[in-house]
């Protein structure tokens, strides 16, 4: 699977997101930058096929597919659109997304998927509470249980603290190394913590830089996985 943006920008003169053009696939990971509140969400939209763009265009591969793409992708952990709340204990985030994939949600079959996972005993924990790394693998792995999905987009995993590179390397050697095709929206100042480490797999396409400051973005909280 090939995810192509061109030029693509939102809003008047691009204040939401301005020109930005990026390519992920599957089988491999590439980190995006966007900054300021609103764009890493705004970029997420788009390149999960949840947003029209103003401007530019968005090939999968290499046709229009809007419809296609949202099937075939999952939009995780963004801002105000696909981020669970952070109230929700664990058991039930999993119950949530356990529902969004198919599968058995009930109480025990959440407490079950978590201790597949080694993570029973986060259960009661509420989810903003959960280390970032944890936070992630959990989001990521019942996102790759929704049938038909094969692009994952994740949305600003900076914000959440600890070290860039754990959550790199799981977007890297977890789950692009299982053939899907990983997009990360992430701040420069994680992107260069990834750069510059000798140790890992430097990004492969990013976002152009983009101008600082814009309006916030409308919350859609109207079901967008």
């Amino acid at each position: 699977m090939l995810i192509e943006l061109t030029d693509v920008s939102k809003g008047r003169r691009g204040i939401a997101l301005p020109a930005t053009t990026l390519t992920y696939r599957s089988g491999r990971a590439t980190l995006a930058m966007a900054e300021t509140e609103q764009r890493p969400t705004v970029l997420g939209l788009i390149a999960a096929g949840r947003m029209k763009p103003d401007s530019g265009s968005v090939l999968v591969d290499g046709a229009r597919r809007s419809r296609d793409l949202r099937r075939r992708s999952a939009l995780i952990d963004a801002p105000d659109v696909s981020e669970p709340a952070p109230n929700i204990i664990v058991a039930g985030v999993v119950g949530e997304e356990l529902m969004f994939a198919g599968r058995l949600s009930d109480p025990l079959s959440a407490r079950r998927w978590l201790d597949d996972h080694g993570l029973r005993h986060l259960s009661r924990t509420p989810f903003a509470d959960v280390a970032p790394r944890d936070r992630l693998r959990i989001l990521l792995e019942l996102a790759a249980l929704r049938p038909g999905v094969e692009a994952l987009v994740l949305v600003s995993p900076d914000r959440h603290g600890g070290d860039p590179r754990d959550w790199w390397l799981l977007a890297e050697e977890e789950f692009a190394a299982r053939g899907f095709a990983v997009l990360v929206i992430a701040g420069q100042a994680a992107a260069r913590v990834i750069s510059d480490s000798p140790s890992l797999p430097q990004p492969r396409r990013r976002a152009p830089r983009v101008r600082p400051a814009s309006p916030a973005l409308r919350r859609r909280k109207d079901g967008i996985r």
